[in-house]
Formats: C-alpha cells, structure tokens, sequence
C-alpha cells in the first residue's frame, strides 16, 4: 500500500497548496518556489530514484497516483519531469541538481549550440535534462535565451556552443527501443488522465447543478448523452495511462506507452469540447477554473507526439514487428503480466 499511501500524502499536500489562485499567480509570472518547497520537502521529487541513493525508490505504476493528480490540479511546476530527471541522472552517476527539472529533445546548431523549442514548463524550470542525437547534456535555463507565450509556462530555450561544451554530459543508459519522448510521453498521458477526469467531474457537477426550464439540465437527453461520452473517453483513457505506466521499474513499455498517449490525446479533444459546450460561455471566462484544464489537456495533446504521431508508432509494431494474430498482440500488450519487450 506504499503506493496508496504517497499518493494521499501528496493528494493533502496539493489540495493546500496547489490551488487555482497559486496556478494563476504562478502562470502571470509569480514565483513558484514556495509551491517547489513543499514538493521537496514531501520527498515527491525524489520517489523514483532508487533508496541507495536517497530516494524512495517507487516504480512507475507506483507513481500514477501522483502524476494523475499533479493533472488533476493544472500542476505549474515540473515535477513529474524532476522525478524522472533525477531518476536517469541518478542510474548515470551524475550529481542531481537542486530545484524543478524540465525534459527536451534538443537539436544541435551548425555552430554548436543547442536549440530546444516548446520545452514543457520551461519557464519554471531551473534545469533541462536534454536528449539529442549522440548524448546527453544537463543545461541551467538561467544561461538560455528564451522565449515564452503569455500565460503559457512552456519556453522554447537555446544554448549557446561555449554553454553545451561546458554543461555537464550524464551517461545516461535506456534500455533498447526507449527515448525521451517515450517517458515524457508516459508521464504526460498520467496527468492527461487525471485532467480528464477532473474536467469531468466538474462538468457533471455543474449539469447537475445548473437550473433551467425548472430542472437541472443534466436531466436533458441531450446533456446525459455528452456526459456519457464525456464519461466513456476519461474512463478509458485512465484505463490507457495506467497500462503505460505498468511495470516494476522506472522504465515502461513503449508499445504500451503508445496506446496510452494516443488515447488520452483523442479524449483530450473530445472532453474539452463537450465539457465548454455544457458549460456555454462561463467556462472560457479567465475566472472560471474549467479553462485551466482545458487549456492544458490541448497543449498535453501535443507534447512529446499527438495522437497520430503515437498511432503511426503502434502501426509500425503491428505492420514491421509483430508475427502472428492482431488478437496475441493486443492480447499482451493490455495484460500487465506479460513481457512484450521480446
């Protein structure tokens, strides 16, 4: 029941301390190091890295909890990438960084440097851990040049060459058929996850609630029938991220990864459409907490591959990989006992 247990732990912790007013304020350019400092102190950062090294040392399908909530409640900060971070440097025997982590696949320039677009909580990351074809390199965003959108916490950050060669580069080992992408994906599908379901919850409260014609317009066929839509893409897209989370270790099946960041990428679309459409225009008001989701389950869509980038993926294991019945495939793929790694 470890795993139980950390998740409630942290489900207290970010009831407090990671409400709508702190994601606001944190989005409009206010510091997130207060909400950081209860992150470490709970020990959350450090849960996946092993306990010889002064961590926890939970696996993946132990950590789903958590990262479901950190969906759940708009997470402004880097966590789940500095548990997955610290996870890596820590198996490569490299020093840990203090503060919030961010992940990026890099491009290396023809002078050197190195170029990361889009890279996910940039804005409010210390550190980036970056994949690029030939290596590794650990990079403080303080030396980066950055650009970032308004109310958007993702930053498309660039190194200089005289910066890389001196950043720090981790041996950084992942079993064959794994990248970065595959883990950012794993992780973003779990918090995709707990963002659909919070998004439908709230909007089956608010039909439930919201009066018109002398009833709740959740006893409208009509609304019933976007609810159970609604209902039917978060519940399998939880079903689908926990699967991508499945396993004893840090590392997940990319097969399995795939089906999950694809199904919770469609649902994405879905849930955010029908959700806004119930709600009518108060839930794209600023004031409304329903955006804060919304807004996080378009751009989760995109992050580390949409669905038809994953979808592509899953195809090519079907088409190139796979001999024998399309039912074997599914068949080991959806049961968490099996190897599917042969």
């Amino acid at each position: 029941m470890q795993d139980d247990l950390f998740a409630d732990a942290a489900r207290q912790l970010l009831r407090d301390q990671c409400t709508p007013q702190v994601v606001r304020a944190i989005e409009a350019g206010g510091s997130s190091q207060a909400l950081w400092d209860y992150l470490e102190q709970g020990g959350f950062a450090d849960a996946l890295v092993p306990e010889d090294d002064g961590g926890v040392g939970l696996a993946l399908a132990q950590v789903f909890g958590l990262w479901e909530l950190c969906g759940a409640h708009a997470m402004p900060v880097p966590l789940a990438e500095t548990m997955v971070a610290r996870a890596l440097l820590a198996g490569a025997g490299t020093d840990r960084p203090a503060g919030p982590i961010a992940l990026a696949e890099g491009t290396l320039q023809p002078d050197g440097g190195l170029r990361c677009p889009a890279v996910r909580l940039g804005r409010v990351a210390d550190s980036v851990l970056v994949q690029r074809e030939g290596g590794w390199h650990l990079l403080p965003v303080a030396q980066a040049r950055t650009g970032a959108a308004a109310f958007c916490l993702d930053a498309s950050l660039d190194w200089d060459a005289a910066q890389v060669a001196a950043a720090p580069s981790p041996a950084i080992a992942l079993p064959a058929g794994l990248d970065l992408r595959t883990l950012q994906a794993c992780l973003t599908a779990a918090q995709l996850a707990g963002a659909l379901m919070d998004v439908f919850q709230r909007t089956l409260q608010y039909a439930n609630e919201r009066n018109q014609f002398g009833r709740p317009i959740g006893k409208f066929q009509a609304i019933q029938h976007q609810l159970a839509v609604m209902s039917e893409h978060a519940f399998a897209a939880r079903m689908a991220a926990q699967l991508g989370c499945a396993g004893d270790g840090l590392f997940p099946d990319r097969l399995r990864v795939a089906v999950a960041k694809a199904r919770c990428s469609v649902a994405a679309l879905a849930v955010a459409e029908a959700g806004h459409a119930i709600h009518g225009a108060i839930g794209f008001t600023e004031e409304y907490d329903l955006q804060l989701l919304t807004r996080r389950l378009h751009a989760w869509r995109q992050t580390a591959g949409s669905e038809s980038w994953w979808h592509d993926v899953a195809g090519r294991v079907l088409v190139d990989q796979h001999r024998g019945l399309t039912l074997d495939l599914l068949r080991t793929t959806t049961d968490v006992t099996e190897d599917i790694t042969a």
